[in-house]
C-alpha cells in the first residue's frame, strides 16, 4: 500500500505534471548574438545564417512562455503544426526554418496559440524591441561587460528596466539578450530565476 501511495504522489507532483497550453505568466524574448553562435557552432554546420556578407547581429532565438517560477515546454495542443512555408518565412528574423520549427515544438505549443499566430506574435515582439545601433553596426570584435549591453538596450528602449533584461554568455562570449514581456508584449520585470547576467566581460565578435 505504501508503494502504491508513493506512486500516486509522484504522478501528482508538479514536476511530472503535463504543462497545459495557454497557462503561463509572461514571455521571454530571447535575442541571440549571431556572430557568437556562428563561431561556436554555425560555421561548422555551414549554416546559411553565418554566410559572409549577411552581417547578422541579433537574431530571434525564441519567444518563450514562462511561469513566475520555471517554464512550460513540450505542451500538448490541438493546434496544427506549422507548414514548411510558415517556418521558412520566419528565417529572416530567426536565421533558419529549422530553429522556427524547434521553437514552435518546444515553446510555441505552450502558448495556446495557432502556429501562425505564435509566429506573428514572435515577429511583433522582435519588432517592438529596438536593437541599439552601436551594437548592430559593430565593425570589430570587442570585449564588454554585461552592464554595457544592458544599458545600450535600455537607452534604445526607454520602457525597459534593468530588472526586465538579462544578458547571458557562453565560453566567455555574448550568447543572448533576454527581455521579459507581459502576454500583451509590454516590458515587465523578469522573475528571479530568469535573471542570470554574466559576470565580468565577454567577447562580442563583429557581424560579418
Amino acid at each position: 500500500m505504501k508503494a502504491l501511495a508513493l506512486t500516486f504522489a509522484l504522478l501528482a507532483s508538479p514536476a511530472l505534471a503535463q504543462d497545459i497550453a495557454g497557462r503561463f505568466d509572461y514571455y521571454v524574448l530571447s535575442l541571440s548574438w549571431s556572430p557568437s553562435w556562428c563561431r561556436a557552432e554555425g560555421d561548422a554546420r555551414d549554416a546559411d545564417q553565418c554566410d559572409p556578407g549577411r552581417r547578422n547581429s541579433f537574431v530571434v532565438h525564441g519567444l518563450w512562455p514562462q511561469y513566475e517560477r520555471g517554464w512550460p515546454e513540450d505542451c500538448r495542443t490541438p493546434a496544427r503544426d506549422p507548414s514548411r512555408r510558415e517556418t521558412r518565412e520566419m528565417g529572416d528574423i530567426m536565421g533558419s526554418s529549422g530553429l522556427a520549427w524547434y521553437q514552435w515544438k518546444k515553446h510555441g505549443r505552450c502558448t495556446g496559440l495557432a502556429a501562425k499566430d505564435y509566429f506573428a506574435l514572435t515577429r511583433a515582439a522582435a519588432k517592438a524591441i529596438a536593437i541599439p545601433a552601436p551594437l548592430h553596426r559593430l565593425d570589430r570584435d570587442v570585449s564588454l561587460p554585461a552592464k554595457v549591453v544592458e544599458e545600450a538596450f535600455i537607452e534604445a528602449n526607454p520602457d525597459l528596466t534593468r530588472d526586465g533584461i538579462t544578458v547571458t554568455c557562453r565560453d566567455r562570449a555574448l550568447q543572448e539578450v533576454r527581455i521579459c514581456l507581459t502576454p500583451d508584449l509590454q516590458p515587465r520585470a523578469c522573475a528571479p530565476d530568469t535573471r542570470r547576467d554574466c559576470s565580468g566581460s565577454f567577447l562580442m565578435p563583429a557581424p560579418r
